[in-house]
């Protein structure tokens, strides 16, 4: 379903002057991240009950998009909750200015009964093998308590990995929130849904809504 969405999105951006790139990938230079980049990562992992002497680090981020020195991201219901947002009250998002962090830190606040809905799977509940590892043994699926979910803390971890490698390597990351909503035929509609279904009518619209991000 989401790349379902992110197709029918760049298929409606492919008309207009910007060259989109799909699929677009970084090599990381983990050399980038020594000095300042590696405390700013260090805290987000204590923040999160991370454990180990090595931080463990991405090694390739994969983007769904890109126009020019910007990196577009569609995030769905799972990067909304309680460890996401304790990532973005970090020293990172006072470091670097980042459009969207305050609406994430609402959403964060406000969506995570639907990252619940959606977060319950094992691969995402329980994560690979590093989250426990790195972050301890979740607790039973839905058990917030304790110790939570390893893989939602692995991926709030990576989402803060994407925010900080994706600045040091010289672009910008937008991050495109399935809650976000635009105006269109005089009401709000959440792009999630417009983008599930998009109508010709709504093409100008969309387009509008995303290059007013390109600044």
């Amino acid at each position: 379903m989401h790349q379902i969405k992110v197709n029918n999105l760049i298929q409606i951006l492919k008309d207009s002057e910007y060259q989109i790139e799909e699929d677009f990938y970084i090599e990381v230079n983990n050399e980038y991240l020594k000095g300042k980049g590696e405390v700013l990562l260090a805290e987000i992992f204590e923040t999160l009950g991370g454990n180990g002497h090595h931080l463990p680090l991405l090694e390739r981020l994969k983007f769904d998009f890109k126009i020019n020195r910007f990196l577009f991201v569609y995030d769905d219901q799972v990067h909304f909750n309680r460890y996401r947002l304790s990532t973005l009250k970090t020293d990172l998002y006072d470091t670097f200015s980042y459009s969207w962090s305050d609406g994430y830190k609402r959403l964060c606040r406000t969506f995570e009964k639907d990252c619940l809905k959606a977060g319950l799977q094992e691969r995402i509940w329980f994560g690979p093998p590093i989250a426990s590892k790195v972050f301890g043994k979740s607790e039973e699926p839905a058990d917030l308590s304790g110790n939570g979910s390893a893989g939602w803390k692995l991926n709030a971890y990576n989402d803060a990995q994407y925010d900080l490698l994706t600045r040091l390597h010289g672009y910008k990351l937008i991050r495109i929130p399935v809650y976000e909503n635009i105006m269109t035929g005089g009401s709000l509609k959440k792009i999630d849904d417009l983008l599930l279904n998009p109508k010709e009518e709504t093409y100008q619209t969309i387009k509008n809504w995303l290059f007013r991000k390109l600044v």
